[in-house]
């Protein structure tokens, strides 16, 4: 979604508050969880459903 957006982890970071270390993860997959308080930062920031920015992926 940052891709399609032309958005950087660094002007999301300053305009949420999210830290660079938290939304690298993120973009990276490498994040085992993330915050409701996060999740709903990322929503209202990009004006969007939680949907939007992730896809369930059955682990094997």
């Amino acid at each position: 979604m940052l891709g399609a957006k032309l958005l950087k982890i660094t002007k999301i970071s300053k305009n949420t508050g999210i830290s660079r270390t938290t939304l690298t993860g993120l973009h990276y997959k490498r994040s085992q969880h993330i915050s409701f308080d996060v999740l709903d930062k990322l929503c209202k920031y990009l004006d969007c459903e939680v949907g939007d920015i992730f896809k369930y992926e059955e682990r094997s």
